[in-house]
Protein backbone atom coordinates (compact mmCIF):
# COMPACT_ATOMS: atom_id res chain seq x y z
CA UNK A 1 0.00 0.00 0.00
CA UNK A 2 1.61 3.43 -1.16
CA UNK A 3 0.34 6.20 1.49
CA UNK A 4 0.02 9.77 -0.65
CA UNK A 5 -0.33 12.94 0.83
CA UNK A 6 -1.80 15.52 -1.19
CA UNK A 7 -1.86 19.26 -0.06
CA UNK A 8 -4.24 21.68 -1.60
CA UNK A 9 -7.27 20.25 -3.18
CA UNK A 10 -8.04 22.36 -6.31
CA UNK A 11 -8.27 21.33 -10.01
CA UNK A 12 -4.47 19.80 -9.80
CA UNK A 13 -4.76 18.34 -6.36
CA UNK A 14 -8.49 16.79 -7.41
CA UNK A 15 -6.98 15.59 -10.09
CA UNK A 16 -4.01 13.82 -9.00
CA UNK A 17 -6.33 12.38 -6.33
CA UNK A 18 -9.01 11.00 -8.67
CA UNK A 19 -6.47 9.34 -10.74
CA UNK A 20 -4.85 7.25 -7.97
CA UNK A 21 -8.20 6.35 -6.41
CA UNK A 22 -9.60 5.54 -9.74
CA UNK A 23 -7.36 3.94 -11.73
CA UNK A 24 -4.95 2.04 -8.98
CA UNK A 25 -5.04 -0.62 -6.49
CA UNK A 26 -3.10 -0.44 -3.00
CA UNK A 27 -3.66 3.63 -3.13
CA UNK A 28 -4.10 5.36 0.02
CA UNK A 29 -4.84 9.03 -0.64
CA UNK A 30 -5.37 11.53 2.37
CA UNK A 31 -6.23 14.93 0.86
CA UNK A 32 -5.36 18.21 3.04
CA UNK A 33 -7.21 21.40 2.17
CA UNK A 34 -6.98 25.06 4.36
CA UNK A 35 -10.19 26.06 3.57
CA UNK A 36 -13.44 24.60 4.26
CA UNK A 37 -14.56 23.72 0.56
CA UNK A 38 -12.92 22.24 -2.59
CA UNK A 39 -12.95 21.98 -6.43
CA UNK A 40 -13.69 25.81 -6.70
CA UNK A 41 -13.93 27.01 -10.50
CA UNK A 42 -12.63 30.43 -9.57
CA UNK A 43 -12.67 31.15 -13.50
CA UNK A 44 -16.40 31.44 -12.87
CA UNK A 45 -16.23 34.23 -10.32
CA UNK A 46 -17.45 36.97 -12.62
CA UNK A 47 -19.47 35.27 -14.11
CA UNK A 48 -21.50 34.98 -10.76
CA UNK A 49 -20.81 38.27 -9.93
CA UNK A 50 -21.80 39.80 -13.34
CA UNK A 51 -24.70 37.51 -12.61
CA UNK A 52 -24.47 35.73 -16.12
CA UNK A 53 -25.26 32.87 -14.26
CA UNK A 54 -27.45 32.91 -11.23
CA UNK A 55 -26.17 30.32 -8.84
CA UNK A 56 -22.67 29.50 -7.64
CA UNK A 57 -23.28 26.42 -6.65
CA UNK A 58 -22.18 25.00 -10.28
CA UNK A 59 -18.65 26.16 -10.22
CA UNK A 60 -18.30 23.71 -7.18
CA UNK A 61 -17.68 20.09 -9.67
CA UNK A 62 -17.05 17.65 -6.63
CA UNK A 63 -17.23 17.65 -2.71
CA UNK A 64 -15.81 15.88 0.12
CA UNK A 65 -18.53 13.38 0.20
CA UNK A 66 -17.68 12.10 -2.95
CA UNK A 67 -13.72 11.68 -2.08
CA UNK A 68 -14.76 9.88 1.20
CA UNK A 69 -17.01 7.24 -0.84
CA UNK A 70 -13.79 6.39 -2.51
CA UNK A 71 -12.10 5.91 0.50
CA UNK A 72 -9.87 8.82 0.75
CA UNK A 73 -8.98 10.75 4.14
CA UNK A 74 -9.70 14.00 4.40
CA UNK A 75 -9.03 16.89 6.79
CA UNK A 76 -10.45 20.23 5.41
CA UNK A 77 -9.25 23.89 6.87
CA UNK A 78 -6.32 22.23 8.06
CA UNK A 79 -3.09 24.01 6.98
CA UNK A 80 0.37 22.49 6.57
CA UNK A 81 2.59 24.58 8.06
CA UNK A 82 6.10 22.79 7.32
CA UNK A 83 7.44 19.06 5.58
CA UNK A 84 10.19 17.45 6.86
CA UNK A 85 11.45 15.80 4.04
CA UNK A 86 13.79 13.68 5.82
CA UNK A 87 11.41 11.83 7.81
CA UNK A 88 8.57 12.23 5.26
CA UNK A 89 5.99 13.74 7.58
CA UNK A 90 3.87 16.90 7.03
CA UNK A 91 3.02 19.02 10.37
CA UNK A 92 -1.03 19.42 9.89
CA UNK A 93 -2.80 22.33 12.19
CA UNK A 94 -6.41 22.48 11.90
CA UNK A 95 -8.78 25.34 12.46
CA UNK A 96 -9.81 23.82 15.93
CA UNK A 97 -5.90 24.22 17.22
CA UNK A 98 -5.56 20.19 16.77
CA UNK A 99 -1.98 19.72 15.90
CA UNK A 100 -0.15 16.52 14.31
CA UNK A 101 2.62 15.03 11.79
CA UNK A 102 1.25 12.94 9.04
CA UNK A 103 3.56 10.34 7.81
CA UNK A 104 3.79 9.83 3.16
CA UNK A 105 5.44 7.21 0.95
CA UNK A 106 4.51 10.17 -1.44
CA UNK A 107 3.88 13.90 -1.04
CA UNK A 108 2.23 16.23 -3.96
CA UNK A 109 2.40 19.49 -3.48
CA UNK A 110 -0.83 21.22 -4.70
CA UNK A 111 -0.30 24.57 -2.69
CA UNK A 112 -1.54 27.17 -6.13
CA UNK A 113 -0.88 30.62 -5.88
CA UNK A 114 -1.59 33.88 -3.96
CA UNK A 115 -2.09 36.97 -5.07
CA UNK A 116 0.64 39.57 -5.23
CA UNK A 117 -0.27 42.40 -3.00
CA UNK A 118 0.90 45.79 -3.65
CA UNK A 119 2.24 47.25 0.01
CA UNK A 120 1.23 51.23 -1.03
CA UNK A 121 0.02 53.34 1.41
CA UNK A 122 -3.79 52.98 2.35
CA UNK A 123 -3.09 48.99 1.62
CA UNK A 124 -4.87 47.64 5.00
CA UNK A 125 -8.09 49.83 4.73
CA UNK A 126 -11.84 48.33 4.43
CA UNK A 127 -12.94 47.07 1.00
CA UNK A 128 -10.05 46.71 -0.73
CA UNK A 129 -10.62 43.41 -1.57
CA UNK A 130 -8.56 40.47 -3.54
CA UNK A 131 -10.15 38.05 -6.34
CA UNK A 132 -9.02 34.09 -6.42
CA UNK A 133 -10.43 32.58 -3.31
CA UNK A 134 -14.54 31.34 -3.05
CA UNK A 135 -14.65 33.38 0.08
CA UNK A 136 -13.38 36.60 -1.49
CA UNK A 137 -16.02 36.34 -4.22
CA UNK A 138 -18.72 36.21 -2.08
CA UNK A 139 -17.13 39.67 -0.39
CA UNK A 140 -17.00 41.17 -3.60
CA UNK A 141 -20.44 40.09 -4.47
CA UNK A 142 -21.83 41.46 -0.76
CA UNK A 143 -20.24 44.81 -1.72
CA UNK A 144 -21.71 45.52 -4.55
CA UNK A 145 -24.82 44.64 -3.37
CA UNK A 146 -24.82 47.61 -1.14
CA UNK A 147 -26.50 50.87 -2.47
CA UNK A 148 -23.73 53.65 -1.39
CA UNK A 149 -21.15 51.47 -3.84
CA UNK A 150 -21.24 53.39 -6.43
CA UNK A 151 -16.95 53.48 -7.56
CA UNK A 152 -15.24 50.70 -8.38
CA UNK A 153 -11.97 50.44 -8.83
CA UNK A 154 -10.00 47.47 -10.19
CA UNK A 155 -6.39 47.46 -10.08
CA UNK A 156 -4.84 44.95 -12.68
CA UNK A 157 -5.93 44.99 -16.83
CA UNK A 158 -5.17 41.22 -16.91
CA UNK A 159 -7.52 38.30 -17.32
CA UNK A 160 -9.19 38.89 -14.32
CA UNK A 161 -9.15 42.46 -13.49
CA UNK A 162 -10.86 42.81 -17.18
CA UNK A 163 -13.39 39.81 -16.32
CA UNK A 164 -14.27 41.65 -12.86
CA UNK A 165 -14.83 44.66 -14.12
CA UNK A 166 -17.29 43.60 -16.81
CA UNK A 167 -18.98 41.93 -14.02
CA UNK A 168 -19.07 44.90 -11.41
CA UNK A 169 -20.06 47.03 -14.92
CA UNK A 170 -23.26 44.40 -15.09
CA UNK A 171 -23.86 45.13 -11.16
CA UNK A 172 -24.73 49.23 -12.30
CA UNK A 173 -21.55 50.06 -10.98
CA UNK A 174 -19.40 52.69 -12.10
CA UNK A 175 -15.97 50.86 -12.78
CA UNK A 176 -12.45 52.40 -12.94
CA UNK A 177 -9.60 49.78 -14.42
CA UNK A 178 -6.44 51.11 -13.36
CA UNK A 179 -3.20 48.71 -14.93
CA UNK A 180 0.77 50.09 -14.79
CA UNK A 181 0.60 48.92 -18.41
CA UNK A 182 -0.29 50.96 -21.24
CA UNK A 183 -2.88 48.35 -22.45
CA UNK A 184 -4.95 45.59 -21.19
CA UNK A 185 -4.31 41.98 -21.62
CA UNK A 186 -0.66 42.50 -22.20
CA UNK A 187 0.77 39.53 -21.20
CA UNK A 188 -1.54 37.61 -23.47
CA UNK A 189 -1.89 39.50 -26.66
CA UNK A 190 -0.16 42.07 -28.98
CA UNK A 191 -1.02 45.63 -29.70
CA UNK A 192 -3.10 44.71 -32.39
CA UNK A 193 -5.65 42.75 -30.31
CA UNK A 194 -5.51 44.63 -27.15
CA UNK A 195 -6.33 47.90 -28.69
CA UNK A 196 -9.96 46.23 -29.87
CA UNK A 197 -10.46 45.16 -26.17
CA UNK A 198 -9.09 48.61 -24.90
CA UNK A 199 -11.80 50.22 -27.02
CA UNK A 200 -14.68 47.69 -26.14
CA UNK A 201 -14.48 48.26 -22.44
CA UNK A 202 -14.47 52.15 -22.91
CA UNK A 203 -17.77 51.60 -25.46
CA UNK A 204 -19.03 49.59 -22.44
CA UNK A 205 -18.43 52.61 -20.19
CA UNK A 206 -15.07 50.85 -18.52
CA UNK A 207 -13.33 54.10 -17.27
CA UNK A 208 -9.49 53.41 -18.33
CA UNK A 209 -6.66 54.63 -16.54
CA UNK A 210 -3.84 52.22 -18.27
CA UNK A 211 -0.80 53.37 -18.11
CA UNK A 212 -1.00 54.83 -14.28
CA UNK A 213 0.79 53.15 -11.18
CA UNK A 214 -1.34 52.93 -8.29
CA UNK A 215 0.50 54.71 -5.43
CA UNK A 216 -1.67 54.90 -2.56
CA UNK A 217 -5.20 54.26 -1.34
CA UNK A 218 -6.81 57.34 1.17
CA UNK A 219 -9.21 56.79 3.67
CA UNK A 220 -10.34 56.19 7.01
CA UNK A 221 -11.44 52.87 7.88
CA UNK A 222 -12.47 52.39 4.26
CA UNK A 223 -10.80 53.09 1.15
CA UNK A 224 -12.12 56.42 -0.54
CA UNK A 225 -9.89 57.36 -3.06
CA UNK A 226 -7.26 55.85 -5.54
CA UNK A 227 -3.88 57.73 -6.10
CA UNK A 228 -1.47 57.54 -9.16
CA UNK A 229 0.77 59.81 -10.38
CA UNK A 230 -2.18 61.89 -12.64
CA UNK A 231 -4.58 61.82 -10.00
CA UNK A 232 -6.94 61.50 -7.27
CA UNK A 233 -10.49 59.30 -7.94
CA UNK A 234 -12.79 58.67 -5.37
CA UNK A 235 -13.79 54.99 -5.14
CA UNK A 236 -15.98 53.33 -2.65
CA UNK A 237 -14.13 49.71 -3.25
CA UNK A 238 -10.84 48.52 -5.10
CA UNK A 239 -10.54 44.92 -6.29
CA UNK A 240 -7.02 43.57 -6.42
CA UNK A 241 -6.02 41.61 -9.07
CA UNK A 242 -2.73 42.38 -10.17
CA UNK A 243 -1.35 38.27 -10.56
CA UNK A 244 -0.80 36.17 -8.91
CA UNK A 245 3.12 34.09 -7.57
CA UNK A 246 3.34 30.72 -6.92
CA UNK A 247 2.63 29.66 -2.93
CA UNK A 248 6.28 27.29 -2.68
CA UNK A 249 6.66 28.45 0.73
CA UNK A 250 7.37 24.51 1.91
CA UNK A 251 10.33 24.27 -0.53
CA UNK A 252 12.49 24.96 2.33
CA UNK A 253 16.02 24.99 1.79
CA UNK A 254 15.65 20.93 0.65
CA UNK A 255 13.86 21.12 -2.95
CA UNK A 256 14.79 23.22 -6.00
CA UNK A 257 13.21 26.12 -7.76
CA UNK A 258 12.74 28.12 -10.32
CA UNK A 259 13.87 31.64 -10.93
CA UNK A 260 10.25 32.82 -9.85
CA UNK A 261 10.33 30.11 -6.75
CA UNK A 262 7.97 28.06 -8.18
CA UNK A 263 8.66 24.21 -7.30
CA UNK A 264 10.87 22.76 -10.19
CA UNK A 265 9.80 19.57 -11.55
CA UNK A 266 10.72 17.36 -14.43
CA UNK A 267 8.24 16.03 -16.98
CA UNK A 268 7.04 13.33 -15.02
CA UNK A 269 6.17 16.81 -12.24
CA UNK A 270 9.00 14.94 -9.94
CA UNK A 271 10.88 17.57 -8.00
CA UNK A 272 14.30 17.35 -6.97
CA UNK A 273 12.95 14.93 -4.11
CA UNK A 274 12.15 11.83 -6.58
CA UNK A 275 9.33 11.30 -3.39
CA UNK A 276 7.82 14.53 -3.73
CA UNK A 277 5.56 15.45 -6.95
CA UNK A 278 4.19 19.58 -7.38
CA UNK A 279 1.72 20.35 -9.69
CA UNK A 280 -0.28 23.19 -10.75
CA UNK A 281 0.30 26.91 -10.07
CA UNK A 282 2.95 26.12 -7.51
CA UNK A 283 4.74 24.60 -10.47
CA UNK A 284 6.90 24.55 -13.28
CA UNK A 285 6.11 23.45 -16.88
CA UNK A 286 7.57 22.52 -19.83
CA UNK A 287 6.60 24.78 -22.72
CA UNK A 288 6.48 23.26 -26.27
CA UNK A 289 6.53 27.26 -27.85
CA UNK A 290 9.82 27.35 -25.92
CA UNK A 291 11.38 23.59 -25.51
CA UNK A 292 12.05 24.40 -22.03
CA UNK A 293 10.78 25.11 -18.84
CA UNK A 294 8.10 27.97 -18.05
CA UNK A 295 6.00 28.82 -15.60
CA UNK A 296 2.17 29.14 -16.85
CA UNK A 297 -0.05 29.32 -14.47
CA UNK A 298 -4.13 28.04 -16.11
CA UNK A 299 -6.42 25.46 -14.58
CA UNK A 300 -6.42 23.60 -18.16
CA UNK A 301 -2.63 22.93 -17.05
CA UNK A 302 -3.53 22.13 -13.74
CA UNK A 303 -6.18 19.53 -14.02
CA UNK A 304 -2.87 18.04 -16.34
CA UNK A 305 -0.04 17.94 -14.01
CA UNK A 306 -2.21 16.62 -11.54
CA UNK A 307 -3.42 13.76 -14.01
CA UNK A 308 0.70 12.80 -14.64
CA UNK A 309 1.58 13.04 -11.39
CA UNK A 310 -0.99 10.67 -10.54
CA UNK A 311 -0.16 8.53 -13.14
CA UNK A 312 3.78 8.15 -12.17
CA UNK A 313 3.07 7.54 -8.61
CA UNK A 314 0.65 4.81 -9.20
CA UNK A 315 3.42 3.18 -11.22
CA UNK A 316 2.43 4.25 -15.00
CA UNK A 317 5.83 6.09 -16.05
CA UNK A 318 4.48 8.29 -18.21
CA UNK A 319 6.02 12.19 -19.10
CA UNK A 320 3.90 15.45 -19.52
CA UNK A 321 3.54 16.33 -23.29
CA UNK A 322 4.10 20.11 -22.59
CA UNK A 323 1.07 23.00 -22.99
CA UNK A 324 1.21 25.83 -24.92
CA UNK A 325 -0.37 27.94 -22.48
CA UNK A 326 -3.70 27.69 -24.78
CA UNK A 327 -6.27 30.30 -23.05
CA UNK A 328 -9.46 32.43 -24.02
CA UNK A 329 -11.43 35.67 -22.91
CA UNK A 330 -14.90 37.17 -23.82
CA UNK A 331 -15.36 40.44 -22.21
CA UNK A 332 -19.01 41.94 -24.06
CA UNK A 333 -19.67 39.93 -26.36
CA UNK A 334 -15.69 39.75 -27.61
CA UNK A 335 -13.95 36.55 -28.29
CA UNK A 336 -10.03 36.64 -27.51
CA UNK A 337 -8.19 33.67 -27.74
CA UNK A 338 -4.74 32.68 -27.73
CA UNK A 339 -1.71 30.09 -27.64
CA UNK A 340 2.13 30.13 -27.51
CA UNK A 341 3.94 33.54 -27.25
CA UNK A 342 2.86 36.69 -28.25
CA UNK A 343 5.37 38.74 -30.79
CA UNK A 344 5.92 41.34 -28.27
CA UNK A 345 6.54 38.40 -25.30
CA UNK A 346 8.64 35.64 -27.32
CA UNK A 347 11.69 38.30 -26.94
CA UNK A 348 11.99 38.05 -23.15
CA UNK A 349 12.23 34.03 -23.91
CA UNK A 350 15.27 34.17 -26.11
CA UNK A 351 12.86 33.59 -29.19
CA UNK A 352 13.55 35.41 -32.61
CA UNK A 353 10.24 35.17 -34.27
CA UNK A 354 8.60 36.92 -37.36
CA UNK A 355 4.18 36.92 -37.77
CA UNK A 356 1.93 37.16 -39.94
CA UNK A 357 -1.64 38.82 -40.01
CA UNK A 358 -4.50 38.58 -41.69
CA UNK A 359 -8.60 40.07 -41.27
CA UNK A 360 -11.35 38.56 -43.01
CA UNK A 361 -14.78 37.59 -42.55
CA UNK A 362 -15.59 33.73 -41.13
CA UNK A 363 -17.57 32.95 -44.17
CA UNK A 364 -18.16 33.92 -47.34
CA UNK A 365 -19.79 37.15 -48.37
CA UNK A 366 -22.74 35.88 -49.57
CA UNK A 367 -23.86 34.19 -46.11
CA UNK A 368 -25.70 35.92 -43.46
CA UNK A 369 -24.55 36.31 -39.80
CA UNK A 370 -20.51 36.72 -41.16
CA UNK A 371 -18.51 37.68 -38.54
CA UNK A 372 -14.77 39.37 -38.49
CA UNK A 373 -12.06 37.19 -37.94
CA UNK A 374 -8.57 38.93 -37.00
CA UNK A 375 -5.90 36.36 -36.76
CA UNK A 376 -1.99 36.20 -35.74
CA UNK A 377 0.24 33.44 -36.29
CA UNK A 378 3.95 33.94 -34.61
CA UNK A 379 6.77 32.07 -35.99
CA UNK A 380 10.24 31.07 -35.52
CA UNK A 381 12.49 33.42 -37.77
CA UNK A 382 14.90 30.54 -38.51
CA UNK A 383 13.41 27.27 -38.46
CA UNK A 384 9.48 28.24 -39.17
CA UNK A 385 8.16 26.40 -36.51
CA UNK A 386 4.88 28.18 -35.05
CA UNK A 387 5.46 29.30 -31.55
CA UNK A 388 2.16 31.33 -31.16
CA UNK A 389 -1.29 32.46 -32.03
CA UNK A 390 -3.92 35.03 -31.42
CA UNK A 391 -7.44 35.50 -32.63
CA UNK A 392 -10.33 38.04 -32.21
CA UNK A 393 -13.90 37.61 -33.35
CA UNK A 394 -17.27 38.57 -32.17
CA UNK A 395 -17.82 34.68 -33.51
CA UNK A 396 -16.93 31.82 -30.24
CA UNK A 397 -16.04 29.34 -33.23
CA UNK A 398 -12.83 30.71 -32.79
CA UNK A 399 -12.13 28.88 -29.63
CA UNK A 400 -12.09 25.62 -32.00
CA UNK A 401 -9.49 27.00 -33.91
CA UNK A 402 -6.73 27.82 -31.62
CA UNK A 403 -6.93 23.92 -30.37
CA UNK A 404 -5.82 23.39 -33.84
CA UNK A 405 -2.68 26.41 -33.38
CA UNK A 406 -1.81 24.84 -30.32
CA UNK A 407 -1.43 21.36 -31.66
CA UNK A 408 0.38 22.66 -34.08
CA UNK A 409 2.98 24.20 -31.53
CA UNK A 410 3.07 20.83 -29.81
CA UNK A 411 4.03 18.28 -33.03
CA UNK A 412 6.31 21.41 -34.44
CA UNK A 413 4.51 22.31 -37.44
CA UNK A 414 5.74 24.89 -40.08
CA UNK A 415 3.93 27.97 -40.96
CA UNK A 416 4.85 26.50 -44.52
CA UNK A 417 2.62 23.49 -43.27
CA UNK A 418 -0.25 24.90 -42.47
CA UNK A 419 -0.61 26.72 -45.23
CA UNK A 420 -1.84 24.32 -46.84
CA UNK A 421 -3.28 21.83 -44.43
CA UNK A 422 -6.24 20.03 -45.49
CA UNK A 423 -8.99 22.45 -43.67
CA UNK A 424 -13.15 21.22 -45.21
CA UNK A 425 -15.08 23.91 -46.94
CA UNK A 426 -18.91 24.43 -46.22
CA UNK A 427 -20.40 28.26 -46.36
CA UNK A 428 -21.93 27.54 -43.35
CA UNK A 429 -18.19 27.07 -41.71
CA UNK A 430 -16.08 28.86 -43.52
CA UNK A 431 -14.16 30.08 -46.50
CA UNK A 432 -12.81 27.55 -49.41
CA UNK A 433 -9.42 29.20 -48.71
CA UNK A 434 -9.99 30.44 -44.93
CA UNK A 435 -8.43 33.04 -42.59
CA UNK A 436 -6.00 30.17 -41.16
CA UNK A 437 -4.61 29.19 -44.63
CA UNK A 438 -4.52 32.73 -45.91
CA UNK A 439 -2.26 33.81 -43.14
CA UNK A 440 0.13 31.21 -43.51
CA UNK A 441 0.52 31.61 -46.81
CA UNK A 442 1.13 35.35 -46.40
CA UNK A 443 4.44 34.41 -44.43
CA UNK A 444 7.61 35.86 -45.46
Amino acid sequence: MTKTVIIGSNHAGISAANTLLDKFDNQEVVLIEKTDHISYLSCGTALWVGRQIEEYEGLFYTDEEEFKAKGATIHMSTDVTSVDYANKTVHCVSADGKEWDESYDKLVLATGSLPIAPKVPGHDLGNIQFMKKFHEGQMIDQLLDQDDVKNVAVIGAGYIGVEIAEAAKRRGKHVLLFDAADRSLPNYYDKWFTDDMDKNLADNGIELHLGELVEEYRGTDKVEAVVTAKGVYEVDVVINAIGFRPNSGLAGDHLETFVNGAYLVDRHQQTSDKDVYAVGDCATVYSNSLQDTAYIALASNAVRTGIVAGENIGGNKIESPGVQGSNGITIFDLHMVSTGYSVQSAPRFGLDVKYTDIEDTQKPAFMKDNDNVKTRIVYDAKTRRIVGAQMSSTTSEIGMAIHMFSLAIAKGVTVDELALLDLFFLPHYNQPFNYINKAAAAAE
